[in-house]
């Protein structure tokens, strides 16, 4: 199978793996270079705080291109579920598809955990003040909608999203794995755990 269709949206790539077949099999899985943000003809843009996608080539930079390749397996083999991280938040998301995770999946997951959930009072808590103020700021922006630098809010927030404690590194910018931070971080590695790296 050459390059160029290896990644190809299909369910002609033998079978999906398990959390079980991964541990039994000790198999190494490759990113699909989208999401590993290697990949020479597209770049992904995809932003955690409103769920949109899109990209652009590296040739074309100003010119915006549609998400076509979200039907695209996520690894290759392909597997039942992914386990994501990353550095800058508490949170473990899990993208499961039985036919296999895609980079669909991946983003829907990602949004989703970061849009629709609170923020603990024990988690916010466990952060220093400074990092508390730029939370509760980020917040204040995003109830504020579009028009945040121009209008104030009629009172502050009280409740956190998730996508609050990014601040405004909100944007995805690739995975990969990390297995000492992994361990760090879950007390295991496994080859479907990847630290997923945000920017602004």
């Amino acid at each position: 199978m050459d390059s160029i269709n290896k990644w190809t949206a299909g369910s002609s790539y033998g079978p999906v793996l398990s959390q079980t077949d991964l541990y039994l099999l000790q198999t190494d899985l490759q990113l699909n270079p989208i999401l590993a943000g290697t990949s020479p003809d597209f770049h992904l843009l995809f932003n955690l705080a409103t769920g949109q996608t899109g990209g652009f080539t590296q040739d074309a930079r100003d010119r915006d291109l549609p998400f076509t390749a979200k039907d695209e397996p996520a690894t290759l083999p392909r597997v039942s579920q992914l386990i994501i991280i990353t550095e800058i938040s508490p949170w473990c998301t899990i993208v499961k598809n039985e036919r296999g995770v895609n980079l669909g999946d991946v983003c829907t997951q990602l949004w989703k955990d970061y849009s629709e959930h609170n923020v603990t009072d024990a988690e916010f808590s466990s952060l220093p003040q400074r990092l508390q103020d730029h939370v509760k700021r980020a917040a204040a922006m995003r109830a504020s909608g579009p028009n945040w630098q121009y209008y104030q809010p009629a009172a502050a927030p009280t409740r956190f999203k998730r996508l609050d404690w990014l601040r405004d590194r909100t944007f995805y910018d690739r995975m990969q794995r990390k297995d000492s931070y992994a361990k760090q971080r879950l007390g295991y590695s496994a080859a479907n755990i990847f630290v997923m790296e945000l920017t602004a």
